[in-house]
């Protein structure tokens, strides 16, 4: 037996036989052409890609009603991907000033391009850096000759349990994996937000990623084992171990089951304290699987996947009707819309630079203040949805008072605007702030008598905090949410809220990780914002804690130099 440990992207166990993937190779030939031949070579290059985009709108287009919602988002990202000019138009200055073949300049764009998104401090972002090299491998292959994508790569009646088993995996593979019983994915690249792991979430199957050398192990046939708890693909197991894991697969389809059970039942813990439960979201497809979920509503809408991988930016027509679904199919329910979280690492511009240190550049709010006639447009957008539900706008990477002020103001200008052209919008449109940086948090008092609510981004705090970025390897094992410091943050938000009588949230990844529920509502938390599929095992969670006794607990931990105990709480 063979052990390999990875990155648990997605939760539950499972046992089959691998089916492995070829990955698609970039290395393709290089050479230069004849300068009478660079206009030939253009437009060999312009219609594979053109070819290419097409395919993944087909393919988003005829996807089955029982598909993942994610699939069909992240085929429209490939799609947005191939009409950017620098990925149409930058190639094309490469074969007509370098003579360079097709191949070649697309490779090397991409590869530009990628080390770009790759260099990004937000993790989500960062993981795109995939979708650059998914599109390229399939332009190359239309380039090649090579079919287009249409048939499974399995057949409907099979019976046995199948894992695959890839390099990576792109939204394309995903389509011809459709039709077999796929009980999990490994993969050797990939992180908590790739594509792998979002739609194995969705579909409720294992995933193991990050594994690094599970294709030179695993061969066609094996029987894995793929642990999504522990992150751990066993090769090959003894009888013994594959009983092992039986008895596990049944005992987490047990739990899962009686989960459902408590989807309709109200998050309230032994000693009487409501807790809010709300989802983050990226797309407004998602919407849909949140109600699904039992969220109240929506804690963080993150607006800016609206403007990236595409040429243009989206118009305040686009942002309204993107925003107003989400508000219709909440019905009601609050939904809570970050303003554009965008800049210096995570550029719209073609011609703007990565700076020397993008996570304390010109990002986010300050991004949105220095560019006033595209917020005023996502200000406007999201007041008009207000007029259909229950919206609350969310400024994000807010230091300073005058921030605040210069966003009020912005959003009074935005309301004048609609008042002039008679358009509707709601009487009253909460405001808050993102508590991510630390001055923020220590100088707290002002913002929250000013603003309606706050809501905590555990994931820039904890950087900023430790200055640490979690995604270096070489310094992610200090990059500690129990680390005093940011549990003493918190606490200072979420007492100051209470003193003020505003509502305080938290959005970032500890509120969704069912280990740190208890000490978060030690902290007295009483708002949490998650991924939809985290929800039913943080609401077991709270169903089983005594709120005011883990408060008493945690009081005491923080006044401990070393970081929380959680199984003390």
């Amino acid at each position: 037996m063979l052990s390999l440990h990875g990155l648990a992207a997605s939760r539950g166990y499972a046992v089959g036989r691998a089916v492995v993937l070829g990955a698609a190779a970039l290395e393709v030939s290089h050479y230069r052409i004849a300068p009478e031949d660079t206009e030939s070579e253009c437009a060999r290059l312009a219609e594979a890609l053109e070819r290419a985009r097409d395919e993944f709108l087909r393919l988003a287009d005829q996807l089955p009603p029982d598909s993942p919602r994610e699939l069909g988002a992240l085929l429209q990202v490939h799609a947005m991907l191939l009409a950017d000019p620098m990925l149409t138009q930058e190639p094309l200055v490469l074969i007509r000033e370098k003579h360079y073949n097709a191949e070649w300049a697309l490779t090397a764009q991409g590869q530009l391009v990628g080390e770009q998104f790759a260099a990004m401090s937000d993790e989500y972002l960062r993981e795109r850096s995939s979708d650059v090299r998914h599109v390229i491998e399939r332009v190359l292959q239309v380039l090649a000759g090579a079919p287009e994508i249409s048939t499974p790569v399995a057949n409907d009646d099979s019976a046995e349990a199948l894992v695959v088993v890839a390099h990576d995996i792109s939204p394309a593979d995903m389509v011809k994996l459709r039709g077999a019983q796929f009980a999990a994915f490994v993969t050797d690249l990939g992180g908590a937000t790739s594509h792998t792991a979002i739609v194995a979430r969705s579909m409720g199957v294992p995933a193991v990623v990050g594994l690094n050398h599970v294709c030179q192990f695993a061969q066609e046939g094996d029987i894995l084992v793929v642990d999504g708890e522990a992150g751990v693909v066993l090769i090959n197991p003894s009888p013994a171990v594959l009983a092992e894991y039986a008895q596990r697969q049944a005992g987490y389809a047990a739990e899962r089951a009686a989960l459902t059970l408590i989807k309709d039942t109200p998050p309230v813990t032994l000693d009487g304290i409501r807790i809010g439960l709300q989802a983050n979201i990226e797309w407004p497809e998602e919407a849909v699987s949140a109600l699904a979920a039992g969220a109240e509503g929506i804690g963080l809408f993150r607006s800016e996947f609206l403007f990236m991988n595409r040429a243009d930016l989206p118009d305040e027509e686009e942002q309204y009707a993107a925003y107003a679904s989400v508000v219709r199919t909440m019905d009601g329910r609050p939904v809570t819309i970050r303003t554009l979280d965008i800049g210096s690492d995570k550029t719209l511009d073609d011609d703007a630079a990565v700076t020397t240190n993008p996570a304390l550049g010109e990002r986010a709010v300050r991004y949105c203040l220095a560019r006033p006639d595209m917020f005023a447009a996502q200000l406007r957008a999201i007041l008009r949805a207000s007029a259909h539900g229950h919206v609350r706008i969310l400024l994000p990477m807010i230091a300073h008072m005058h921030e605040v002020h210069a966003c009020l103001a912005a959003i009074d200008s935005a309301k004048q605007d609609l008042d002039a052209r008679g358009q509707a919008y709601a009487e009253r449109v909460e405001v808050g702030a993102m508590v991510e940086i630390p001055a923020i948090a220590i100088a707290i008092e002002p913002f929250a008598e000013t603003l309606d609510f706050l809501s905590i981004g555990t994931n820039d705090l904890i950087q900023y905090t430790l200055a640490i970025d979690r995604a270096d390897p070489t310094v992610a094992r200090l990059y500690d949410p129990l680390h005093p410091a940011v549990l003493r943050l918190i606490a200072h938000t979420i007492n100051a809220g209470a003193r003020a009588g505003k509502p305080v949230s938290v959005c970032g990844e500890m509120a969704g990780d069912v280990s740190l529920t208890r000490l978060l509502l030690g902290l007295g938390l009483t708002n949490f914002s998650m991924h939809s599929q985290q929800m039913l095992d943080v609401k077991r969670e709270i169903l089983r804690a005594h709120s005011n006794a883990l408060r008493t607990r945690v009081a005491a931990a923080l006044n401990r130099a070393e970081a929380v105990d959680l199984a003390s709480l």
